[in-house]
C-alpha cells in the first residue's frame, strides 16, 4: 500500500509530460490551438501531482525531481515551440534565441525550485513559476486565435516571453495555491478567488485564461513594488532609529 501512494502522484507528473510532448507534437502539425491547450491540460496535472503526493504524504526527493523533469517538457520546450513554429521563425535566428532563452530560464527555475524545495508546503514561489508563465503565453495563443483566427502582434509575445523569463529567475516572490482550509481569512479569501477564476474559464476559456494569468503574473510585481516602497523604508526607519537612541546613549554615557 505505502508503494502505491509513492507511485499514485507520479501518474499525474506522467501525464503532464505526455501532454507536453504531444502538445510539441500537434505544434509541428500545425495545429497551435490543440497544442495550447495540451499546456493548459498539463497544468491541471501539474497542480494534481503535488496536492495528492502532500495529501497522501508520498511526498519525495523522487517525486519533485520527476515532476521537475516532466513541466521542463511540459512548460519549457513545449511552450517554445509554439511561439517559434507559429510566430518567431519569421524573425530567423533572433526567433529561436528568444525561444531558447525562455528555455534556458526555465531550466534555471527548475534547478533553483529543486535546490530550495521542502517537502511541506510553502506560503510563496520565489520568482515567477514555469507553469504560470508557460499556461499564460498559451492563453495569449488561445486568446489571439479566438479573436483574430492567428498568432498576432509579435512584438506582444516577444516583449511577455522575454518579460516572464527574467521573472522566472528573479527573486519576486509569488503566492502559491491556498489550501483547502476555511481556518485562515487570507486563505479564504483566495480560494474564493480561484473559484471564481476557475468558473470565469468554464464561461470563456480562450479569453479568459489569459487575463487571469497576466493578472497572477503582475501580482508579483505589484507586491514586490509595494514591499519595497512601504516594507523596506520602515526597516530602514527603525534601524536609524534604533542607531540614533544608541548613539544618544553612549554619548550620554561619555558625558
Amino acid at each position: 500500500m505505502r508503494n502505491f501512494k509513492g507511485i499514485f502522484p507520479g501518474v499525474f507528473s506522467v501525464g503532464n509530460m505526455l501532454c507536453g510532448f504531444l502538445s510539441i507534437l500537434q505544434s509541428f502539425e500545425g495545429e497551435a490551438i490543440h497544442a495550447a491547450w495540451l499546456i493548459v491540460l498539463a497544468g491541471f496535472f501539474d497542480a494534481l501531482d503535488g496536492k495528492i503526493a502532500r495529501v497522501s504524504k508520498s511526498a519525495s526527493r523522487f517525486g519533485i525531481e520527476l515532476d521537475s523533469f516532466a513541466d521542463f517538457v511540459s512548460f519549457g520546450i513545449a511552450p517554445a515551440v509554439i511561439f517559434y513554429s507559429f510566430r518567431l521563425f519569421i524573425l530567423g535566428t533572433w526567433g529561436w534565441l528568444i525561444g531558447f532563452i525562455f528555455i534556458i530560464c526555465g531550466a534555471f527555475r527548475l534547478a533553483r525550485f529543486n535546490i530550495q524545495a521542502r517537502l511541506e508546503d510553502k506560503p510563496y514561489f520565489i520568482g515567477l513559476p514555469i507553469p504560470a508563465a508557460a499556461i499564460t503565453l498559451c492563453g495569449y495563443t488561445l486568446f489571439s486565435y479566438e479573436l483574430w483566427g492567428e498568432l498576432r502582434y509579435p512584438e506582444v509575445l516577444i516583449t511577455m516571453i522575454i518579460v516572464f523569463s527574467a521573472l522566472m529567475v528573479s527573486g519576486v516572490e509569488y503566492f502559491t495555491l491556498p489550501r483547502f482550509s476555511l481556518n485562515s481569512r487570507k486563505n479564504m479569501i483566495k480560494l474564493m478567488l480561484i473559484l471564481g477564476a476557475l468558473i470565469a474559464v468554464l464561461i470563456r476559456p480562450k479569453l479568459v485564461i489569459f487575463p487571469i494569468g497576466i493578472i497572477y503574473v503582475l501580482s508579483g510585481i505589484i507586491r514586490e513594488i509595494y514591499y519595497i516602497v512601504h516594507v523596506e523604508p520602515k526597516i530602514d526607519d527603525n534601524l536609524l532609529r534604533r542607531r540614533e537612541e544608541k548613539f544618544k546613549i553612549d554619548k550620554t554615557d561619555l558625558s
